[in-house]
């Protein structure tokens, strides 16, 4: 194999951690969405004023690409760097897994935190909290990984 194929190879694990992670911040984002929409719907026909706060559980997944995007910098460095493809490959798969996954489960919670919200108008901080902690995991990625990965 030639060094370039050995770069290429290593990057790849940067560009698996983005796809992946924009992946799960694509499918938060779309659930979470969808579920501000028929809160807000909701509110509409009971002629309640719709809580613009929603918003922000629709983007609360979007960080996770930023993460992806932090570590996609760090991997395609060590790569560059010399350091083993193989592992910094899995770290871009299994990272991307993990903050994807973040991403789409903190949609899941924020559509759930929506349909709370926008019908009884009380625990907004409560329901930050649940989010955050969900954003918990893909900040100990990030951590975890950028270290794993140092030369």
């Amino acid at each position: 194999m030639t060094a370039e194929e050995i770069v290429s190879l290593g990057k790849m694990g940067g560009s698996a951690m983005l796809g992946l992670a924009a992946v799960g911040s694509g499918l938060g984002a779309g659930v979470a969405a969808m579920a501000a929409v028929g809160a807000w719907k909701k509110c509409y026909a009971q002629n309640k004023i719709a809580p613009f706060m929603l918003v922000a559980f629709i983007g609360a997944p979007l960080s996770q690409t930023i993460y992806g995007f932090i570590v996609m910098r760090m991997i395609n460095a060590a790569a560059l760097a010399g350091a083993a493809y193989p592992s910094l490959l899995a770290a871009g798969v299994f990272g991307g897994l993990a903050m994807g996954i973040s991403a789409w489960m903190q949609g899941k919670a924020g559509a759930a935190c929506s349909d709370a919200l926008a019908e009884t108008g009380q625990g907004a901080a409560n329901y930050f909290m649940a989010i955050g902690i969900i954003e918990t995991v893909a900040l100990f990625t990030l951590a975890f990984i950028s270290q794993a990965i140092k030369v």
